[in-house]
């Protein structure tokens, strides 16, 4: 039996010490709901990967309520990421380090790095504070599934699985961390998130871009499969100019209406307006052009138009300005392949 606990001292102060216990706590981040387990606990990070179904070769970020605390878990920073961590954390930055020795191997799917990040959210610090261990936490919900912004989505993906959720309310930024690799000659972004490409070019210079799967073995990051957080509906995607993706949603659609199947649309608000017409489950996202909001509804939007059982879902990109290619790899991903150039 999961329970649900108020993100107040009490509630805190329970899951903490669930957690000091070996038990998996969900709890709040600005960025999406973690899976929380004491991170140098090698059976809680097997509980992590049992309670997700999640492959052993999928590896976990580890939370820090202070960086006071990376000795725990990592050797001295390089100067860059002694920099990034001055001036983003905390905040939706994860860094990819050499991992410390009391790290399990598990934790880094076998690798000699380990993922780390200090949260913003002052329930998730209070909570890793309290419980006087580095938590390891991916996203709370089935592996490759939609992740979750808020308890009710936990509960939907993972109620009985899991000793506590923590509600602390939706999260704000919506989308996973930056997951950024210093562990190589030149610093590389594997996952995009809520710290832009253009805001570690800033600072670093250089950053390459990655992002794909590795072959056989662990990877270096979680969030890098060709499929993930993927709806139950099969998801397609437009890319291109935004004219051109909206006549691209207006034939599918109809195409596919015709054939009597059920359509969702995973749209802007604008293009929903255009679109209403349509006999379609229209899920607005927020407006086009404030991608910082469409990325903070993307998740909750997703999971309500999925459970509405259409046939098929039709989305378009926004870019990849700042956080929006953040919202285009999700999407991406959510698509597994049904990526359309328009």
């Amino acid at each position: 039996m999961t329970k649900i606990l108020p993100a107040n001292p009490a509630g805190i102060a329970e899951s903490a010490a669930t957690l000091a216990l070996g038990g998996l706590v969900a709890f709040p981040t600005e960025t999406v709901y973690g899976l929380g387990g004491d991170a140098l606990s090698p059976a809680a990070v097997a509980r992590i990967f049992a309670a997700k179904g999640r492959p052993a070769a999928d590896p976990l970020i580890i939370h820090l309520a202070d960086q006071a605390d990376l000795p725990r878990v990592t050797g001295e920073l390089s100067p860059q990421a002694a920099l990034l961590a001055r001036r983003l954390w905390p905040g939706p930055l994860t860094l990819v380090l050499p991992r410390g020795p009391a790290v399990p191997r598990s934790v880094s799917a076998g690798r000699e790095t380990v993922a780390v990040r200090l949260p913003a959210h002052p329930v998730a610090r209070a909570l890793i504070a309290a419980a006087g261990t580095p938590v390891a936490a991916p996203s709370a919900n089935r592996f490759g599934h939609t992740s979750p912004t808020s308890a009710a989505h936990v509960l939907a993906d993972l109620g009985g699985r899991i000793d506590i959720v923590l509600d602390g309310g939706p999260a704000t930024i919506g989308v996973e961390s930056t997951v950024l690799d210093l562990s190589g000659p030149v610093p590389t972004l594997l996952r995009p998130g809520g710290v832009s490409l253009e805001q570690l070019r800033e600072l670093l210079g250089e950053v390459a871009l990655g992002g794909r799967a590795a072959g056989p073995g662990g990877q270096i990051s979680p969030g890098l499969l060709d499929r993930h957080y993927a709806p139950e509906s099969a998801l397609h995607l437009c890319l291109g100019a935004p004219d051109a993706c909206r006549v691209w949603l207006r034939e599918r659609a109809a195409a596919q209406i015709a054939a009597g199947r059920r359509v969702g649309l995973l749209v802007p608000d604008e293009d929903a307006a255009l679109l209403a017409d349509l006999d379609a489950d229209i899920e607005p996202l927020g407006p086009g052009d404030n991608p910082p909001a469409v990325a903070g509804r993307l998740y909750a939007a997703l999971r309500a138009l999925d459970a509405r059982h259409p046939d098929i879902i039709l989305a378009r990109d926004l870019g990849e300005s700042g956080i929006a290619r953040a919202i285009l790899d999700r999407l991406t991903r959510a698509a597994a392949g049904r990526v359309h150039r328009c």
